[in-house]
Order: structure tokens, then C-alpha cells, then sequence
């Protein structure tokens, strides 16, 4: 098994372009040898997750009304970081808009792509600790119901459903693993 690439490109022509996403139709050569559309969504911004926890054991999420599923979610607290701007920067920024708390430590727990057969986003998961309590400062197109809740009750909601959006399962996860290891 090769981990070279096997799709070959022809060309690309732009569909669509906004300030946060640009759509390309890519014609390729597959693995198979036949010629392919490929849709390509490029994401101009890093998403960034933020699992804050306090000492007690506690976690904060987020439940919003999301446009594109028509649907409401609980998610942990996330934004887009301008590949410009240190993804440090973007956590503490949006922690305290959605949340109002400030993170004395912040350490990064993963990276993740979170859809890599469509779109070339990748996601970035900071756990936040020594926190401290303050105002949110929600954006106009946020209107958010924070919640604080046992770190344990955030991961029953992954298991049983609840929490479907796929960096705030993964990063739930990837931290109950950490936490409470397996056969712990």
C-alpha cells in the first residue's frame, strides 16, 4: 500500500467564493484511471473548540440554532481563527465571547479534519483550565444559552446522541479518554 497520491488533476474552476468559504469544481483522474468532478470546499478560517474544566469537574457547553441542519445544538464553546491570528488567541477570544470565562491555561488536545472527503477544514481543540467566571459577549449572529454541567454529563450526552456535532463529540471524547482512561 503506497502513501503516494493517486488522483491526478486536470483543472479547477472556482463556483462559488464568500468571506468564509470558497467552493471549486476540480476535474481529476482517479485511482482508477477514469476522469472525475470533484467538489472541493476550502474553509478560510481554522475551526477552534474549547473544553473548559474547572476544578470541580465541571464543563461548559454551548446550545445554539444552527441555519444549515435547521436544528437545535449543544456544542462546546468554538470559532473560526483567521489563519492569521495564533489559534491561542482565537480560543481565548472565543471562550469569552460565548462563555464569559477567562482560561489561565489553555493547552492544545487535538487537531482534527473534520470532514476530509469534502473540504480541506482542519479543527483544533484547547482544553481551558483555571477559569474564571466574567460577562459573554455574544456576536450578532449568536444568540447562545450557555451551560455549565459535570464534565461526565457532557460525555453521556455524546454517548446517548445528544452532542452530534463532530469537534465537540471528538474533543468530549478524546478528553474522557484522558481523564478517566479505559479500566480506570
Amino acid at each position: 500500500m503506497s502513501n503516494s497520491n493517486p488522483w491526478k488533476f486536470i483543472r479547477s474552476r472556482e463556483i462559488y467564493d464568500n468571506p468564509w468559504i470558497r467552493v471549486d469544481e476540480d476535474h481529476v483522474i482517479n485511482p482508477g484511471g477514469g476522469i472525475s468532478l470533484y467538489g472541493k470546499i476550502h474553509f478560510k478560517n481554522q475551526a477552534v473548540g474549547i473544553v473548559p474544566l474547572d476544578r470541580e469537574g465541571n464543563t461548559w457547553l454551548v446550545g445554539q440554532y444552527r441555519y444549515v441542519p435547521d436544528a437545535y445544538f449543544w456544542e462546546i464553546p468554538m470559532g473560526g481563527s483567521p489563519r492569521s491570528e495564533d489559534l491561542l488567541e482565537t480560543a481565548r477570544r472565543e471562550l469569552k465571547e460565548e462563555t464569559g470565562l477567562l482560561a489561565s491555561k489553555l493547552t492544545q488536545v487535538m487537531r482534527l479534519h473534520t470532514s476530509n472527503s469534502v473540504t480541506d477544514e482542519e479543527g483544533y481543540v484547547f482544553l481551558a483550565e483555571d477559569l474564571t467566571e466574567g460577562e459573554t459577549e455574544f456576536e450578532e449572529t449568536e444568540a447562545i444559552t450557555v451551560r455549565k454541567l459535570p464534565f461526565r454529563e457532557a460525555v453521556r450526552m455524546v454517548l446517548n446522541g445528544e452532542i452530534t456535532d463532530a469537534i465537540s463529540a471528538a474533543a468530549l471524547l478524546k478528553l474522557a479518554c484522558t481523564i478517566y482512561p479505559p479500566g480506570s
